[in-house]
């Protein structure tokens, strides 16, 4: 390994010299404490004015923040972002800042019902890839929102087709932790596909790391199912990492659920501990992100975190 700065311990100065692939070894030295929030940019400008949700969960110990729902083709509907571009959003936290990409084709629709938001303006195209690189984006995560019927195939192929092109340029996250109803997620005992030949696929295609959904947030995933697949994960192909989402809408629950989620999240053994945005204005409360921070990492990390901004 080289002399790169374990994320946890990584401040401005830190961020701003590192590659794509240097933030994934950072990760990797972090060995499990990493923490992501998610933003929901369609639905609310968020919980503070004047302050976007990423700026808050970053405050409250978040390490990385992924960006979910951007409309990269019209900036206008990004609500959460309040008139800031990516780079700007960037400047104004100095920490990893991530995009979510839809893998389903552009305009699918889910039983006829109306979009929330603009969905062609978030699928994983390659004009919108592109855009990203330009735009210098720290890492980009491959799925499917609830209702846009995104498949593993699609995930898998979207992978390929990225990282055949791009390479080490980007820091992809590819899996499906969501949307289980019409085909399961990863994990899940009742899938009618093998999990870790999916996970070989993924990773063969390219995939810096693999997102499984959290034991205790999902119905039926266990931590003995997800740790299986991390050490999967991590025994294919050492240095792939890991990411296990804590969403389901049980990250708007209470501090003390998110503390129990926590301690089944890390027995899992995975890299990256992710926070979904499913609680009011776009983002979960700050302190279920607070809760997360210290139970994974410890309060030292976490007000370094908070703190660090400039430093």
């Amino acid at each position: 390994m080289s002399n790169v700065v374990r994320l946890i311990s990584c401040s401005k100065s830190d961020f701003e010299k590192m590659s794509p692939m240097e933030l994934k070894e950072s990760i990797l030295k972090s060995e499990g404490r990493v923490v992501c929030g998610q933003h929901l940019l369609f639905a609310s400008e968020g919980l503070v004015r004047g302050i976007t949700n990423t700026e808050v969960m970053f405050s409250w110990g978040a390490d990385m923040v992924l960006l979910n729902t951007m409309d990269i083709d019209h900036l206008e509907n990004n609500k959460g972002l309040q008139g800031l571009t990516y780079q700007e959003l960037k400047a104004r936290c100095n920490r990893p800042i991530g995009v979510y990409l839809g893998c389903p084709k552009a305009g699918s629709e889910d039983g006829g019902k109306k979009a929330l938001y603009r969905r062609e303006g978030m699928v994983c195209t390659p004009a919108h890839v592109e855009k990203l690189v330009e735009w210098g984006v720290d890492f980009i995560v491959l799925g499917g929102n609830p209702g846009s019927g995104t498949s593993i195939k699609d995930i898998i192929e979207c992978t390929r087709w990225v990282k055949e092109k791009y390479g080490d340029k980007l820091f992809v996250w590819s899996g499906k932790w969501e949307d289980g109803i019409k085909e399961k997620v990863l994990g899940d005992p009742l899938a009618d596909y093998d999990a870790k030949e999916v996970i070989k696929q993924l990773i063969d295609a390219g995939a810096d790391c693999i997102n499984l959904p959290c034991p205790g947030s999902r119905a039926s995933i266990t931590v003995s199912d997800i740790r299986d697949l991390v050490t999967y994960v991590h025994s294919y192909k050492p240095g792939t990492l890991a990411m296990c989402f804590l969403n389901s809408s049980l990250e708007g629950a209470d501090p003390d659920t998110v503390r129990l989620c926590a301690l089944k999240m890390k027995e899992t053994g995975a890299d990256i501990h992710a926070i979904g945005d499913g609680g009011f204005a776009g983002c979960t409360c700050p302190e279920n992100i607070f809760q997360l921070s210290v139970s994974l990492k410890g309060k030292p990390y976490t007000y370094f975190r908070m703190a660090s901004v400039n430093k």
